[in-house]
C-alpha cells in the first residue's frame, strides 16, 4: 500500500497532501486531481528543463522571484483551445497574432527600428499621432500611402521642411477651399511702383518684376511676369496677381 502520504495504486503512485523531495524525482506524467490545481513550489527558483536522449538541454522554464525566462529556440502562446497561435517568439522573429494589439501605456509603443503593417489606426473618437521627437518620419509602400481621417482633421507638422515628391505621377489637392497662408509679401518704394496707367518707374530707383500665379484647367501652376503674355497652352487660365 505504500508509506504515508504515498500510496501505490494501479495508476501509478499518488501523494497526499504537502511532499518533499530531497533528490531528483524522475517520472513520465504529473498530474493534479480533478478537483484541485497542481503546486510546485520552493522557496528560490523552480525550474523545468527538457533534455534529448543525449542527455543535452534544449528547453528551460525558470520561475524566480524577478522574472519569469524561457530559453528555447521557440516560444509559443495560444489560446485556451490550443489552436491560434497568440504570440511567438525565435531567433529571427516576433509575431503577435491577436486580432486588435492594445498598447495602454501614456508613451504609446517605442520601436526601434522599421515597423512593417497593412493599417495603423486609433480607438473610436480617438486620435491617431505618429510622431518622431529628434529624427525623421518616413512612411512608404510600393503601391502607395493613404492616410484617411474620416471624422476629422488631418495634421501634419515639422520643424525644418515639409517636401511632398512625386517621382513618376502628380501631387493632386482636392478640397472645397486650399489656403496658402503665411507667405511673404515683397514690398517696394513709391518711387518705383507702377500706375495703373503702365507708366514707366524712375530710372534712379531699380525695376522689381511682378509676377502673376497662374493656374491652368489642368491644375498646372506657374508664373508669369505681370502683364507678359500667358505660357498656358489653355486660353481659359486664371491668373492673380498684385
Amino acid at each position: 500500500d505504500g508509506m504515508g502520504n504515498l500510496r501505490v495504486t494501479k495508476k501509478g503512485i499518488r501523494l497526499e497532501g504537502i511532499s518533499e523531495f530531497l533528490l531528483p524525482l524522475y517520472v513520465k506524467e504529473i498530474h493534479s486531481r480533478k478537483d484541485s490545481p497542481l503546486v510546485l513550489q520552493s522557496d528560490r527558483n523552480v525550474t523545468v528543463n527538457a533534455r534529448n536522449h543525449m542527455g543535452q538541454l534544449t528547453g528551460q522554464l525558470t520561475v524566480g522571484a524577478d522574472a519569469v525566462e524561457a530559453q528555447c529556440k521557440r516560444f509559443e502562446v495560444r489560446a485556451s483551445d490550443g489552436g491560434k497561435v497568440l504570440f511567438s517568439a525565435d531567433e529571427d522573429e516576433i509575431v503577435i497574432g491577436a486580432d486588435r494589439l492594445k498598447v495602454t501605456g501614456t508613451e504609446g509603443a517605442v520601436f526601434g527600428h522599421s515597423v512593417e503593417t497593412p493599417h495603423i489606426r486609433a480607438e473610436p473618437s480617438q486620435d491617431l499621432k505618429l510622431e518622431s521627437p529628434t529624427r525623421s518620419l518616413v512612411m512608404e509602400a510600393p503601391r502607395g500611402v493613404q492616410v484617411n481621417a474620416a471624422a476629422g482633421d488631418l495634421k501634419a507638422t515639422c520643424r525644418k521642411e515639409l517636401h511632398l515628391q512625386s517621382t513618376e505621377g502628380e501631387i493632386f489637392l482636392n478640397a472645397d477651399t486650399i489656403r496658402l497662408g503665411n507667405i511673404p509679401m515683397g514690398s517696394f518704394s513709391s518711387s518705383s511702383s507702377f500706375s495703373s496707367s503702365s507708366s514707366s518707374p524712375s530710372s534712379s530707383a531699380p525695376r522689381q518684376t511682378i509676377y502673376e500665379l497662374c493656374a491652368c484647367p489642368n491644375g498646372k501652376l506657374y508664373l508669369s511676369p505681370a502683364g507678359a503674355g500667358s505660357t498656358c497652352q489653355s486660353s481659359s487660365n486664371i491668373c492673380l496677381w498684385s
